[in-house]
């Protein structure tokens, strides 16, 4: 190799681009050119690490006890630790013919020590390593509106009246404060009237404006708190179809946030989506509604924004999206009488892409359950033609089993907790993640109340549901260029039995033995680490190792064009080295958390 590749290769690899070039050209003085046999063992616990490796060419196995932990290929390096630390529990030996650099230990201490930034590369850990990665990943994309908060935009001044004041005189107080909108007291509460209020309470219903305000104010305000971000903002204005909301600091109002400020800042036209699925009367109008959210993924995934921020805005266009169908589908005289529930992804708040429908339907008791079945059967035949494909386990409100009475539903969770088979705990772990979009939410809390009710000391159960978990392999040895998966998935791996599903379904188990409500992983996982079953360092690792598996598998199928479809195969040589190393650390925490489950759960013992 040249001195000009040598140097080239060096500068295109982190952390050494963040060297300068005089620092290259020193570093190239002092290293050397190295031939390594395959099964050479070059570094062990009772073999010291002389030098920082980084391939030329070749492959690498990390072990530790004759456990694979990691491999390394072209332009990796390693250990750094071994030589910062002084020891090793891995054993790094030779899978394939090895050409590297070696750069001697005392020249990389002294590279350490002399640059901070080196420095903080090898020495951060595991969050703060992957924070700056995906930031550097993304240092030309990032968009300033996911680092911006509320109190960094522009907001108006609120204008208050008392609720005893007459119509006539809080608009002259409106108009004197050139406010849009009046914020009412009324003794202990905050009420506020719009535009909206003044057309269809004070026009319309021809009331006198010498009537107090208070009569037409609207009480329940939705608030924001001032250093919250304004991505946070944007998913109340989506969910609530609101145009503007009222920022609290230390239970104080201080200012009104407009949903066109808002905008002006995030021009992705999420307002638009919502706005169309609201006025749409018809399922060809929804169908131009869902294309567009194809497009909303792809601009908010270019601009880095991360997968769990783009699928709680996601989740909140589609809980849109069901209501709206569930309107087309239900007569209104029924659809207070049952609630509409959907599982999988869509009931965690976790779905970017159009997956097979998990959908259910709880009737209330008293009520003719055969009444529905017409309308669940067009429900699902509007979300077909909407892309939703039908769920091949035929679990959807069409089918009976998934539609039923509350008292129903609660004797068939009682066959779920008395039974241990297969059937039995796949139905259960898909009612774990269970969330109302429509109708009455309250006969979904009363059939998870009697779930929580009815499952205490149940270990036996939960340990044949933890270990579903543990079903699939991590494939971190997948990195060593041999074919991966079968013919038709060559050199690719399946990034969610290798590690997404562990995750999902590991704390959905642990949220069901410790009563934890939420349906959120990322929510389950902080609530868990708040009860102390982990402690906050390792909540955080599996949060962004969680993250880091999504948003690896979102860009795969935005570069292969399939985001109409879920694609779990991914093909890491299509990789940057960055994606690679964010994806090894990833696995390497799903294979620490089903340790976790393994020891929580004594699944050794489960047959």
């Amino acid at each position: 190799m040249s001195l000009f590749d040598q140097k080239a290769l060096l500068m295109s690899i982190h952390p050494f681009d963040l060297l300068s070039e005089r620092m290259i050209e020193k570093l190239m003085t002092q290293m050397d050119i190295a031939y390594y046999p395959k099964e050479t063992v070059l570094i062990a616990p009772r073999v010291r690490a002389q030098s920082l490796t980084i391939i030329i060419k070749g492959v690498v196995n990390e072990t530790i006890e004759e456990e694979l932990q990691n491999v390394y290929s072209e332009c990796d390096s390693f250990d750094a630790n071994s030589l910062i630390y002084g020891n090793t529990e891995s054993t790094f030996s030779v899978a394939e013919d090895l050409i590297c650099y070696e750069l001697p230990k005392e020249s990389f201490l002294n590279l350490l020590q002399d640059v901070e930034p080196f420095q903080n590369y090898f020495m951060q850990d595991f969050i703060t390593k992957h924070q700056n990665l995906k930031e550097r990943q993304y240092q030309n994309e990032l968009t300033p509106f996911m680092l911006s908060r509320v109190d960094e935009i522009y907001l108006h001044r609120p204008c208050f009246v008392d609720a005893h004041r007459s119509i006539k005189e809080a608009l002259q107080t409106m108009s004197d404060e050139n406010a849009n909108v009046i914020l009412v007291r009324d003794e202990q509460k905050t009420g506020i009237v719009t535009d909206t209020n003044l057309r269809e309470k004070v026009l319309l219903s021809e009331k006198s404006i010498q009537d107090s305000i208070g009569e037409i104010a609207t009480f329940g305000l939705i608030t924001i708190e001032q250093s919250d971000f304004l991505f946070n903002a944007l998913l109340l204005f989506t969910k609530h179809g609101v145009k503007r909301l009222v920022v609290m600091h230390e239970d104080n109002v201080v200012g009104i946030l407009e949903q066109l400020d808002l905008l002006s800042h995030f021009a992705n036209h999420t307002h638009l989506i919502a706005a169309s699925i609201d006025r749409a009367h018809s399922i060809d109008e929804l169908q131009h509604t869902q294309r567009s959210l194809t497009h909303l993924v792809s601009s908010l995934t270019s601009k880095g924004v991360k997968v769990r921020y783009i699928s709680k805005l996601v989740s909140e266009l589609n809980s849109k999206m069901y209501v709206k169908v569930f309107e087309m589908a239900v007569p209104k005289d029924l659809q207070g009488k049952c609630a509409l529930i959907v599982m999988g992804s869509e009931g965690r708040g976790e779905q970017i892409l159009r997956t097979d429908q998990d959908n259910a339907l709880i009737i209330r008791d008293g009520e003719n359950e055969t009444q529905f079945e017409p309308y669940m059967m067009r429900f699902n035949e509007y979300l077909l033609q909407l892309g939703f494909p039908l769920c091949s386990g035929n679990v959807m409100v069409s089918n009976p089993y998934w539609r039923r009475s509350v008292l129903g539903y609660k004797s068939m969770i009682s066959q779920w907790i008395e039974s241990l088979n297969e059937e039995a705990l796949l139905s259960l772990s898909i009612f774990l993640d269970a969330s109302c979009v429509a109708g009455d939410e309250n006969l979904l809390g009363e059939c998870k109340d009697y779930l929580s009710e009815h499952f205490k000391g149940r270990s036996d159960v939960l340990a044949h549901l933890a270990k579903s978990a543990l079903a699939f392999e991590t494939p971190l040895s997948l990195f060593s260029g041999f074919v991966l998966g079968t013919a038709l998935h060559e050199n690719e791996l399946d990034i969610k039995k290798g590690g997404i599903f562990a995750i999902v379904h590991g704390v959905r188990v642990l949220a069901l033995e410790h009563k934890i409500a939420c349906t959120n992983t990322t929510q389950r996982i902080k609530e868990l680490n708040n009860i102390g079953l982990f402690d906050k360092q390792f909540a955080n690792e599996l949060i962004e190792a969680y993250d880091t598996l999504l948003e690896i598998r979102l860009r795969s199928m935005l570069l292969q064009k399939k985001m109409d479809e879920e694609q779990n195969y991914v093909n890491p040589k299509l990789f940057s080295k960055t994606d690679r190393d964010l994806l090894k650390d990833a696995f390497r925490i799903v294979n620490m958390f089903k340790k976790f489950l393994t020891y929580h759960f004594h699944l050794g013992m489960v047959v």
